[in-house]
C-alpha cells in the first residue's frame, strides 16, 4: 500500500471539518433520523467522491490508504457504502465463484461500520454488499467474523445478510455479475506491487489484471512508474513464471523512462537465459494473451518488441525480427508477407511461435474490417487479395474460419445499410461474395443464395 499523499489528505479534512460544523449534523444529532442523515449524505458524499476520482485516476495505489483514511469517525460514515462495495468487488474469484483468498479489507471496512455510532443508518446502504461479500467468503471467515460482534442487534443482522440461497453456484454468479454492473462506470481498481517472492506469488494475477485495466483506459499512469521500476528491479523474482507474464504485460503496455526500459529489457533477457522452457513459456501466455485481450495492437507489439534483446539466438527473437519487418512496412505489403512466409515455413505448421504469427495478422485484419466502413465497401475487395496471400501461408482451418467470420460481420453490416437491391453497390458486393467465399471455401453455393436471399415476414 502506497502513504496517501498529504495534498489529498488536506481536502478530506477540510472536508471532515464542514461535516463537523455543519447544520446537517448538528439536524441529524438532535433528531437522529433517517431523513436527517440522507441530507447529511446528500450535502457531502459527492465531494468525498470527487477525491475519490482524482486519486483514482492519478495515483491509483493511494486508494486504499485513502479507503482507509475515511475510516474516521468525524466522517460520520459517509461514502462507506461504496467503499464497502469496492473492498467486495477488488477480491479474485476462483471458478467456484469464491474468493482465493481472505478479503481483509472487506472485513477491516465492515468492522468499522458495523461499530459506527451511525450504523443504523449506514446498514440500510450496505446490505447487498455484505450478502455478496459473504457469499464469496468462507464459512468460517463469515462466522469468525460475526462471532466477534457482541451487540445482538448487530450480530442479528449479520447473520440475515448470509443468505441460503448463494449456496448454489449458478445464483451466486449471476448475483456477483449483477451487483459488478452497478459500479461498471466507477474507477476503483488498485493494487499491491510485490517486494518479496510470496507477495508475487499471493499478489501477481491481481497485478496483472490492475496493469491491463490502467493501460486500456484513458488514466495517466505515471505515478505507478516508481512502484513497476521497483518491481522490475526485483531479480529474486526472475526464476517464476509469473513474474515472466508481468514482465511481458509491461512490455506491451508501458511506456517506461530510460531506467525503466534498461531494467524490462535486462529482466525479459535474464529470464530468456535461464527459465527453464522459456520460449514455450514466452509464447504460450503470449498466444493465450493474444485471446483474452482480442488481439495485441501494432502500437503494443512494437513496444514489446524495443524490450526483446537481440543478441540470444532463439525464437524470440526470430519473431520479433520478422514482426519489424511486418510493422515497419504494412501487413499488405509484398516483403511483410515474403517475411511472414519465410518465418512460418522454418517452424512447424502448429508451433507456438506459428501461431502467436498468423493471431497478429488475424489481429490486424480484425482492426481494419471492424473499422471500415460499409461506404468503402471497395476496399474490402481489395483486402482480400491480402487475405488469400496469408491463406496460402498458414493453411490452417482456424485462421480461415475467423477470416470468415470477420468478413461475414461485414457483409452483414452492408446489407443492413444496402437494402436496395438494384443498386449498384449490392449488385457489385453480392457478385464478389459469390466468386470470392466459392473460391476460400467459405460457404457453398447455396449458402450464399441464403445470405442475399429476402427474408419475407410472416403473415399477421
Amino acid at each position: 500500500m502506497v502513504d496517501l499523499n498529504k495534498k489529498y489528505m488536506t481536502v478530506l479534512d477540510n472536508i471532515k471539518s464542514s461535516i463537523q460544523l455543519s447544520e446537517e449534523l448538528k439536524l441529524y444529532l438532535d433528531e437522529e433520523g433517517d431523513e436527517e442523515y440522507k441530507a447529511l449524505v446528500a450535502k457531502f458524499e459527492h465531494a468525498i467522491h470527487e477525491v475519490y476520482e482524482q486519486v483514482a485516476n492519478e495515483s491509483p495505489l493511494q486508494l486504499i490508504a485513502l479507503e482507509n483514511y475515511l475510516l474516521d469517525d468525524q466522517f460520520e460514515g459517509l461514502y462507506l457504502p461504496k467503499v464497502l462495495g469496492y473492498s467486495v468487488l477488488r477480491g479474485r474469484v476462483n471458478s467456484n465463484i469464491k474468493y482465493y483468498r481472505p478479503q481483509q479489507h472487506f472485513s477491516d471496512v465492515l468492522e468499522f461500520i458495523i461499530n459506527s455510532s451511525n450504523f443504523e443508518q449506514i446498514k440500510q446502504r450496505v446490505g447487498q454488499s455484505i450478502q455478496i461479500g459473504f457469499s464469496l467468503s468462507s464459512d468460517i471467515w463469515i462466522t469468525n467474523i460475526i462471532e466477534n460482534v457482541t451487540n445482538k442487534r448487530v450480530k442479528t443482522f449479520l447473520q440475515s445478510q448470509k443468505l441460503h440461497k448463494y449456496l448454489d453456484i449458478k445464483l451466486r454468479n449471476t448475483a456477483l455479475v449483477k451487483y459488478r454492473k452497478q459500479f461498471q462506470s466507477l474507477n476503483f481498481q488498485t493494487a499491491s506491487f510485490p517486494e518479496t517472492v510470496s507477495e508475487l506469488q499471493l499478489e501477481a494475477d491481481s497485478i496483472k489484471d490492475f496493469l491491463i485495466y490502467r493501460a486500456k483506459s484513458e488514466y495517466n499512469n505515471e505515478s505507478m512508474t516508481p512502484a513497476i521500476k521497483k518491481m522490475l528491479d526485483q531479480k529474486d523474482f526472475q526464476k517464476h513464471d509469473a513474474y515472466f507474464e508481468l514482465n511481458i504485460i509491461t512490455a506491451l503496455y508501458y511506456d517506461l523512462d530510460k531506467e525503466g526500459k534498461a531494467s524490462l529489457l535486462a529482466g525479459l533477457t535474464a529470464m530468456r537465459n535461464n527459465l527453464e522452457n522459456a520460449n514455450e513459456k514466452f509464447f504460450n501466455f503470449y498466444n493465450e494473451f493474444s485471446v483474452t485481450q482480442k488481439g495485441i495492437s501494432i502500437e503494443s507489439e512494437k513496444r514489446i518488441s524495443d524490450a526483446i534483446s537481440r543478441s540470444l539466438d532463439d525464437n524470440i527473437t526470430a519473431y520479433f525480427n520478422m514482426i519489424d519487418k511486418v510493422n515497419n512496412v504494412g501487413y499488405i505489403h509484398d516483403d511483410a508477407i515474403l517475411a511472414a512466409r519465410e518465418f512460418y515455413y522454418k517452424n512447424e505448421g502448429l508451433s507456438l511461435e506459428n501461431e502467436a504469427i498468423r493471431k497478429s495478422i488475424l489481429s490486424k485484419l480484425s482492426q481494419f474490417l471492424n473499422n471500415l466502413e460499409v461506404s468503402d465497401y471497395t476496399e474490402y475487395f481489395e483486402i482480400n487479395k491480402t487475405f488469400s496471400a496469408y491463406m496460402d501461408i498458414f493453411s490452417n482451418q482456424k485462421f480461415n474460419q475467423d477470416l470468415k467470420d470477420l468478413s461475414m460481420k461485414f457483409v452483414k453490416r452492408f446489407l443492413k445499410a444496402h437494402t436496395d437491391k438494384r443498386s449498384k453497390e449490392y449488385q457489385e458486393l453480392k457478385k464478389f461474395v459469390k466468386s470470392t467465399f466459392i473460391d476460400y471455401g467459405f460457404m457453398t453455393e447455396k449458402q450464399i443464395v441464403e445470405v442475399f436471399k429476402t427474408k419475407r415476414k410472416p403473415k399477421a
